[in-house]
C-alpha cells in the first residue's frame, strides 16, 4: 500500500510530502490498519486554526482532508509515521 500525506499550512506557509511504500515495511499490518480508521469518516470538518496545519492523506483512490484541532487519533499517528519515515 501507498500512504501519502501532504501537510501545508503553518507559520510559513510552507508544504511538505511524504510517501510511505509499506511493500516491504516490517510494521505494514499496523500501517494499514491504521490508514483505514484514518481514512473514515470522523464527522469533524472545521477550518484549521490561524497558523495551523492542514492535511490530505492518501491511500489508493481513498482521499481524507483534515486540520489540526479536528485530527483523529489514527489520523495524527499516520501522518507522525509517513512524515518521519516516507520519503
Amino acid at each position: 500500500m501507498r500512504i501519502e500525506v501532504t501537510r501545508s499550512g503553518g507559520l510559513a506557509g510552507l508544504t511538505r510530502h511524504a510517501v510511505l511504500d509499506t511493500a516491504d515495511h516490517p510494521d505494514a499490518g499496523h500501517l494499514h490498519a491504521l490508514a483505514e480508521a484514518a481514512l473514515a469518516p470522523s464527522g469533524a470538518n472545521r477550518p484549521p486554526y490561524p497558523d495551523g496545519y492542514s492535511y490530505t492523506i492518501t491511500t489508493g483512490t481513498a482521499t481524507v482532508h483534515c486540520a489540526d484541532g479536528d485530527l483523529t487519533p489514527p489520523q495524527r499517528d499516520l501522518i507522525a509515521r509517513v512524515l518521519a519515515e516516507g520519503a
